[in-house]
């Protein structure tokens, strides 16, 4: 993945021969940044990238744009151009916007071309290159040969440097927005900030570990919920959730501030939902898993829940519960402490239910 920040220097440097081979030509860019599954990477508004896949499957990207932030000036509507490639290809679905998109394909089509060669100081054929005159390959393009780019090698050794430095304490100061960190991987179990050997394992990724967060005000979460585990009922006081299941299946239940049930429905791999800020969500796994990657609209999103350790239930006194429920002091207690695991939850076993109830909703 190529990331071009404007304003920032040509770090990468190297030297190739000409086709001929008499004449050694140089080439210059930016950093050139490898990823993989379950990398989370963040890039500011407005950046020029391109995506490679020298890998040997598919890679599947899932993009959250944020339009509402400070940085689009213009309105709150996405409007991608594209450097090359064919947008007006894409079916978007409504005619009005495919129409906007036939006008033209890429940035460069819509200017003189006499103008360009001047700019560029390059032939006019070449301006025809430039603006896909004829080019009816789309937006994904197959690259001939390989695409030969200056890039350091992927060794064990700089994974070990990876983990050493995730382990250190990073406040962004020796950071410079040419050299900033953009990728932070979740994939590893052995970095999940939450772990439960019953229920599964959640890794966040906020402003504190990749710094550029905070000037994006977006974070991400990474959730893997084992065969019929149990996130508990949370909602997120500062922030919308997005989320996409990535595998697996399972059923969300969502109720708006006025305990009003807003979804109830089985969800699969592919599938998207978002959950507003203050909606209270609980998500159960099927006896496959269930996993998704939830983003955030605030660069450190502070959640909360309401059954388990660290719960609304548990910071509150028994008598209150007692008085504002009517219930038993048995009752209140078991509200409190019937679960000791923090967020998510093992399965239950069904004998514990009463009889013809779905365990879920007792949960």
């Amino acid at each position: 993945m190529g990331v071009t920040i404007p304003g920032c220097q040509e770090t990468y440097q190297s030297e190739s021969r000409s086709e001929r081979g008499s004449e050694r030509l140089r080439d210059e860019h930016q950093k050139i940044r490898r990823f993989r599954e379950g990398d989370v990477f963040a890039m500011p508004a407005g950046v020029a990238k391109w995506i490679y896949n020298d890998g040997d499957s598919p890679a599947i990207c899932v993009t959250l744009y944020d339009i509402s932030s400070s940085h689009n000036q213009l309105d709150q509507n996405l409007r991608n151009f594209y450097l090359a490639g064919n947008p007006q290809q894409r079916d978007f679905g409504s005619e009005r916007r495919r129409r906007s998109y036939e006008e033209g394909n890429n940035i460069f089509t819509g200017f003189d071309q006499d103008l360009l060669a001047d700019a560029y100081g390059v032939s006019v054929e070449t301006i025809n290159k430039l603006q896909g005159v004829n080019d009816n390959r789309g937006n994904i393009v197959r690259v001939e040969r390989s695409l030969e780019v200056l890039r350091p090698e992927w060794r064990l050794e700089e994974e070990e440097i990876r983990e050493e430095r995730r382990r250190e304490s990073e406040n962004g100061i020796e950071e410079t927005f040419c050299t900033i960190k953009l990728i932070e991987n979740t994939n590893n179990p052995s970095m999940a900030d939450l772990f439960n050997p019953r229920g599964g394992r959640i890794t966040t990724i906020d402003s504190k570990k990749l710094t550029i967060l905070d000037y994006l005000q977006l974070s991400a979460e990474r959730v893997v919920l084992y065969r019929d585990a149990i996130m508990a009922p949370h909602w997120h006081v500062n922030a919308h959730s997005v989320v996409y299941v990535t595998r697996g299946s399972g059923r969300i239940q969502v109720a708006n501030d006025n305990g009003r049930l807003v979804f109830d429905q089985q969800v699969q791999e592919g599938q998207l939902l978002v959950i507003p800020q203050n909606f209270v969500a609980v998500k159960k796994a099927s006896s496959e898993g269930l996993e998704f990657i939830a983003f955030k609209t605030n660069g450190h999103a502070i959640g909360s829940t309401l059954a388990g350790e660290g719960s609304a239930m548990r910071g509150m006194p028994m008598e209150v519960l007692m008085n504002s429920f009517r219930v038993s002091r048995k009752d209140a207690r078991q509200l409190k402490y019937g679960r000791r695991e923090m967020v998510v939850f093992g399965p239950r076993r069904l004998a514990r239910s009463r009889e013809g109830e779905d365990p879920f909703s007792i949960v």
